[in-house]
């Protein structure tokens, strides 16, 4: 049996599996994919907290923020959102990528901005959205990239802080994640 850590957001309450990534971290696994109760309740609180935020895009980082941004966006009534893959598509029109590292992904890892997204970006001020941030290195890279770009990002959110990401002031989340 896996051992899980009991996640309260709100009134919702999840069993999240408990991880080893390596020798000295194991992560509680916050999976936002396919939940679609716990993406509207964070996506409303989220929307709360930039209601008086002047904005014109999200961002988001592939996957697990893509529900999450969707949500958001229809809540905030902002009809596109912008998503930074993680591999360049036959469909992307002059791609422009930057290297990131994760605390979960072992392998080498980059974030892509379609060039047709990087106009659309250009000048405009954007938030960042993602599920967890953690050692911040997605968000970090997400930032550089934007700012490549000429985006200005005006605020970081997250549904969840994991770690040290809690004691961050420059994101703003729902709850605390720890690592174990």
């Amino acid at each position: 049996m896996t051992e899980t850590y009991d996640l309260k957001l709100g009134p919702l309450t999840r069993k999240l599996p408990l991880i080893p990534i390596n020798d000295q971290v194991t992560i509680a696994s916050f999976v936002l994919l396919g939940d679609a109760e716990l993406t509207h309740y964070a996506a409303e609180q989220l929307a709360k907290r930039v209601a008086d935020v002047d904005f014109d895009y999200i961002v988001t980082i592939e996957s697990k923020g893509i529900p999450l941004a969707q949500e958001l966006s229809w809540l905030t009534h902002h009809d596109r959102y912008i998503v930074l893959r993680k591999s360049e598509k036959d469909y992307m029109v002059d791609p422009i990528d930057m290297p990131v590292s994760s605390i979960t992904t072992s392998a080498d890892q980059k974030l892509v901005l379609d060039g047709t997204d990087a106009k659309l970006l250009a000048g405009k001020r954007v938030l960042i959205v993602d599920d967890v941030i953690s050692s911040g290195g997605s968000i970090e890279t997400a930032h550089q990239l934007l700012d490549q770009v000429g985006a200005k990002v005006v605020k970081q959110l997250a549904i969840l802080a994991e770690g040290d990401a809690a004691d961050r002031e420059d994101i703003h989340f729902l709850g605390k994640l720890p690592l174990f």
